[in-house]
């Protein structure tokens, strides 16, 4: 092992029970400098997606019993990366010091002299009741509450847990990694004084949209739990307080409650209003827009900017790759005077005037006759100087049609949609497993690009899914492959796209 001089430094982050929004500020800062991450199963894959693409990931697993790698090598790695002179997230799911083995995992650090951090999150101790419409103390039903871990052996003759004591307590117990010994946890109470009708509810995946939730008693719980197939992770909530949730369940009340979206662009805010109503997004990006391979065409219309009538920019990226290379040639907006733009879609026409530029024409889709008789008809393109700054796979109907009534079109590569390399195992794993609900694709090549990456079955797997895509020619690329697309909005933005599936779902008819 290489030995730098320089130690690193490692940052214990607790990344929340689930719900992506439930990470911190300065966990997500700390996840966003690290060179190494090192993460269990138990958390939101979304979260990744916030990490450099240089730094490694290092799976640690800790599912269900099963660990990828023991606390021993867990710890190992940590101490080498640090010494390796690198920044180390240690990423663990709810938070790192409440039956996290991260004040283990600290104390190692701390032996060999490493610098460390820790990050609290939020527990779901506390989160996942709360989602679940139980809060863990109130006047009326409980002014305290305990947290204990459930995975110990509870028949064994020298418990770690005073269960008498436990079992008179009038406040509220939380247990954790319970529901293997559920029957020995609900016995061990009831044989100490606790009544067996005390309300009891287990919640499995909390704060995540597949969250589910059982209500039953002391008595009754374990059976309940297995007719319902309740499998960890889950947290058991004990006492008066779970009464409340008949009345403050709002969580599970939202209309896009249990609805899992995938996106195969990468997130923006539009999709928002999904999250706030219940839904959560599964961000797996098919397409990654880089610049072109040579600028050379894009520069010769660049230096030749003022030979044109007409700038017509059919997408953002192709606005922002524009001006990135405008910019990068140290060209002045005042060369545009006199130009006229023309911005295919208001999320377009958005993105040029963040650049303090006017846009002149803003049709809503880019089709040729309806783009042509916007410049005003057949006989007023004939001489006129158009540049079309676009992607390197664009359909050429628009450009020839120009040129066809006498115009002159340039048509510089200004950007390319590539395929990313990454992982689909748990896409994969999610879609066999149906807890994928809607599918959305803003582009042909989205969907075939997820093809690609998911292999022969991806048509069997998308099959149950409810199919979402923007434009007709999207539409056209899934149906024959034979998948039925059920929602196209009408504009073809991700607002109106939002709004298509909002209504979809939350209709009344």
């Amino acid at each position: 092992m290489k030995v730098n001089r320089r130690r690193g430094k490692v940052y214990l982050v607790g990344a929340g029970p689930g719900d992506i929004g439930l990470l911190t500020v300065r966990g997500l800062r700390c996840l966003q400098k690290a060179d190494v991450v090192v993460y269990d199963f138990h958390l939101n894959a979304q979260i990744l997606n916030y990490i450099k693409k240089e730094a490694e990931f290092v799976y640690a697993g800790k599912r269900g019993g099963h660990h990828e790698m023991t606390q021993d090598e867990i710890n190992n790695t940590l101490v080498e990366k640090a010494l390796e002179g690198k920044i180390v997230c240690r990423l663990k799911g709810g938070d790192p010091f409440v039956f996290g083995r991260g004040g283990e995992e600290a104390q190692v650090l701390a032996r060999e002299g490493i610098e460390f951090e820790v990050v609290p999150g939020i527990s779901s101790a506390i989160a996942v009741p709360a989602y679940a419409g139980i809060p863990l103390t109130h006047r009326e039903y409980a002014s305290s509450f305990v947290v204990l871990p459930g995975n110990e052996a509870s028949t064994k003759e020298e418990s770690s847990i005073d269960w008498r004591f436990l079992a008179a307590q009038k406040g509220t117990i939380v247990f954790l990694m319970a529901v293997k010994n559920i029957g020995q946890v609900t016995q061990r109470l009831i044989e100490y004084g606790k009544p067996a009708d005390t309300p009891v509810a287990v919640i499995r995946w909390g704060t995540r949209a597949d969250q589910r939730t059982v209500v039953s008693t002391l008595s009754e719980v374990p059976e309940a739990v297995a007719n319902h197939v309740i499998r960890p992770p889950a947290v058991v909530v004990i006492g008066d307080v779970v009464r409340l949730r008949a009345q403050l369940n709002w969580y599970e009340r939202k209309p896009l409650f249990g609805q899992r979206i995938l996106i195969t662009r990468p997130y923006k805010e539009e999709y928002e209003p999904l999250e706030s109503l219940g839904a959560e997004i599964i961000e797996f990006p098919t397409i990654e827009v880089v610049p072109p391979e040579s600028y050379r065409d894009l520069d010769r219309a660049i230096d030749n900017i003022n030979s044109y009538d007409w700038i017509v920019f059919t997408s953002a990226n192709g606005v922002r790759f524009f001006f990135r290379r405008y910019f990068e040639l140290e060209r002045d907006v005042r060369d545009l005077k006199g130009i006229k733009i023309c911005a295919v879609g208001s999320s377009t026409a958005s993105s040029v005037r963040e650049y303090g530029i006017k846009v002149d024409l803003v049709p809503e889709s880019f089709r040729a006759e309806g783009l042509i008789d916007a410049f005003g008809g057949m006989d007023s393109v004939k001489g006129l100087r158009i540049l079309l700054p676009r992607a390197d796979v664009a359909r050429e109907v628009f450009p020839e049609r120009i040129r066809q009534l006498g115009g002159m079109i340039d048509v510089p590569v200004t950007y390319r949609a590539v395929r990313p390399e990454r992982h689909a195992k748990r896409l994969q794993r999610f879609l066999k497993e149906g807890r994928i609900t809607i599918a959305t694709f803003t582009s042909g090549a989205t969907f075939t690009n997820l093809c690609e990456m998911l292999g022969d079955d991806v048509i069997e797997l998308l099959r149950d899914v409810t199919i979402v895509a923007i434009g007709p020619v999207t539409k056209k690329e899934i149906e024959k492959r034979g998948l039925q697309v059920k929602i196209m909005p009408g504009k073809a933005t991700i607002a109106d796209m939002v709004d298509a599936i909002t209504k979809h779902f939350t209709s009344n008819d």
